[in-house]
């Protein structure tokens, strides 16, 4: 069997109060996943079980040691996952407002998500 992608699609996220780049990156894959429909893997590729497509997410983000792994990952609904992050993205100072979040950096993720399958 070899692995052969089928989509490769981009998402953009960001956290406006507070610098919280777990949520940045989860808002970026699950941007990045809303905007299509696989229905290819099964109408096409004849796929019955979800869980056998392979999904690998790469993120772009400041402080990319700060990532909560586990947290972006559950964004995905299906499939075996693996995640890749990278120093990226973007950091501005923005507006400190206690009742939205800590601190006043505006942080930005970038996702790219590959939705792979083994065909034989």
């Amino acid at each position: 069997m070899s692995r052969k992608r089928f989509i490769v699609e981009m998402g953009y996220g960001s956290d406006l109060h507070g610098g919280d780049v777990t949520k940045a990156a989860r808002r970026a894959v699950q941007e990045a996943v809303s905007r299509n429909c696989l229905c290819g893997l099964f109408d096409i590729l004849g796929m019955e079980d979800p869980d056998r497509m392979h999904v690998s997410v790469k993120i772009g983000c400041p402080k990319p040691e700060e990532v909560d792994a586990g947290e972006v990952l559950k964004v995905l609904p299906f499939g075996s996952r693996e995640l890749e992050v990278v120093s990226g993205g973007l950091s501005v100072q923005g507006l400190n407002l206690p009742a939205l979040g800590e601190g006043d950096s505006i942080v930005v993720a970038v996702a790219a998500v590959t939705v792979s399958l083994d065909i034989v």
